[in-house]
């Protein structure tokens, strides 16, 4: 990604089969694709419904997730279930997102961008509500269906944002950032709360559909205008042979350790300050602190990739602040929790920058779906031996210190992935003046 690419959508100096189909891709985006009709909504009303779908898929992207961490040590009580179990719950979102996510371009082929998100919303809602039944099975099987929806919302939200919010990118990211953190940080320092209200951790978990319903029922006129509006279909662009590429090599593997260390913590954290003597609603309220705390960095972040001469500190700050949020969980007793809460929640700043920087990239809505088909459905399936496989090593050495350990490991090599990374906006210029920018490092 290059620092070009954070200030304005890229030049088109693609070789020119690229260029044809950069052409029909960003042909049907915007209000050219059809001639204005009596139907049409005016321009304003669907573009407040855009704005609100982006609000509302932020709020619910992660409190499904989010609202079950703190509730996992109830969870084993109540049901009963054993160590694989304990370790397959916080691993099943992961590859759901790596396995359903490589589907979404095939669904946004099918039914257009605006209906594979209300698909998406469709499979949360239920997803979560089913958890309500005290049944491992039924909780293994909702668990699935819903963070499959999240899995398609995940990969085609920067797509979303780059088709309805063309002119204003880095805002409405900035926007989808923080209110999923807002989400999040709800999610976690109410769900023991809200399950004690309700006498089941089980409803606990199925509360959180309300607003996962909620949204779909407010996102349904946009899907609908959209059906209306819709021009011819957006090109096919295979994500895989941008793995090939120096660009998408270094963006998956980057959202690969980026999202192993998001999913370990956000998955064990809880049970990691429970085990050291804290109860469960003082660790999820420390769960929640570091989605909190994200909420102001993810605007600093964002504040500071837009200036081309800050990118590389803004990653390289949120990654030391994950290196040292690591290495305080590790060392610090529990009752200095806050520390490392604070810490990790500034290292979340990264995700945010990933995402600007994916959904700034290509020279259509097609191939930026391309390439976040590629990091997330490769990353979130590296990032899932995060979750399931830590969650084992724990449950066979009786404690988080190794666990941990290797955690600290992967913050350095995060660090040393952006360092390269954050360097492409140093070296895209020149290849862009090149003549025929044939190389694999010169395509989106």
């Amino acid at each position: 990604m290059t620092s070009e690419a954070t200030q304005h959508p890229p030049r088109s100096t693609t070789a020119p089969e690229e260029s044809a189909t950069a052409t029909i891709a960003v042909e049907p985006s915007g209000p050219a694709r059809k001639s204005a009709g009596p139907r049409r909504r005016p321009g304003w009303v669907k573009g407040l419904l855009a704005v609100v779908a982006v609000v509302l898929v932020g709020l619910n992207l992660r409190a499904g997730i989010a609202s079950a961490a703190p509730l996992f040590h109830d969870l084993e009580g109540l049901l009963g279930y054993s160590t694989l179990v304990a370790s397959l719950l916080p691993t099943i979102p992961v590859l759901c997102f790596a396995f359903a996510g490589a589907g979404t371009a095939w669904l946004v082929k099918r039914v257009g961008l605006e209906w594979a998100l209300a698909i998406a919303l469709l499979l949360l809602s239920l997803g979560l509500a089913v958890r309500a039944f005290e049944s491992t099975w039924v909780l293994l099987a909702g668990t699935v269906l819903g963070m499959s929806g999240l899995a398609v919302c995940n990969v085609t939200m920067p797509s979303f944002i780059r088709e309805h919010h063309r002119d204003r990118t880095a805002l409405m990211t900035a926007t989808y950032s923080v209110t999923m953190s807002v989400g999040a940080t709800t999610a976690a320092a109410f769900a023991v709360p809200i399950a004690s209200q309700l006498g089941s951790p089980t409803l606990g978990l199925a509360a959180w559909a309300v607003p996962a319903a909620l949204a779909l029922v407010l996102f349904l006129p946009l899907a609908i205008a959209g059906s209306r509006s819709a021009g011819p279909a957006l090109p096919h662009v295979s994500p895989w042979p941008m793995l090939a590429t120096r660009k998408g090599l270094l963006f998956t593997s980057l959202f690969s350790v980026q999202a192993l260390l998001v999913y370990t913590l956000l998955s064990w954290m809880p049970h990691m300050l429970i085990s050291r003597g804290l109860d469960a609603a003082t660790a999820g309220f420390m769960l929640g602190l570091v989605q909190a705390v994200s909420i102001p960095t993810v605007l600093i972040m964002l504040w500071m990739a837009s200036k081309p001469a800050l990118l590389r500190p803004a990653f390289l700050l949120t990654c030391t602040a994950s290196i040292a949020g690591y290495t305080t969980l590790l060392l610090l007793p529990a009752e200095l929790a806050m520390i490392p809460a604070l810490l990790t929640g500034l290292g979340l700043g990264l995700f945010p920058l990933l995402m600007l920087m994916i959904s700034r990239s290509g020279e259509s809505a097609s191939e930026t779906t391309a390439l976040s088909t590629l990091a997330q459905s490769v990353g979130y399936l590296v990032a899932a031996a995060g979750p399931f496989g830590l969650g084992m090593l724990q449950g066979a050495l009786g404690s988080w210190t190794v666990p941990l350990m290797i955690l600290v490991a992967c913050t350095l090599v995060q660090l040393v992935l952006s360092y390269r990374i954050s360097g492409l906006g140093r070296t895209r210029p020149a290849a862009a003046d090149a003549p025929a920018p044939a190389s694999p490092e010169a395509r989106p």
